[in-house]
């Protein structure tokens, strides 16, 4: 069953093109991970800080291994999370069909 990640990243403040450059970065090796369905990164219209975090994997293995990727410690846990005034992340499931 697929499971969806919702994560919200806030920059600190004068980061947002970091995080921008790190989420341009992140973007297309994630898209190109085996059992990575949707990769969508936003910025919030409202604040420019915000960013949200769009990814749904076909199970949990797949999404843990993302989560283990070389370019999620490069990119994620190497620069971003010091970059990030906050970050919350959410999982998913889907309802229905």
């Amino acid at each position: 069953m697929s499971v969806v990640l919702i994560a919200t990243w806030v920059a600190k403040p004068g980061r947002e093109a970091d995080i921008e450059r790190i989420i341009a970065a992140m973007t297309p090796p994630s898209r190109a991970e085996p059992g990575c369905e949707a990769y969508q990164a936003h910025r919030s219209t409202q604040d420019p800080r915000v960013f949200l975090l769009y990814e749904r994997y076909a199970d949990e293995a797949a999404g843990e291994a993302h989560r283990t990727s070389e370019h999620f410690k490069t990119h994620v846990e190497g620069e971003a999370l010091d970059l990030l005034e906050r970050r919350e992340r959410a999982f998913y499931t889907p309802l229905g069909d």
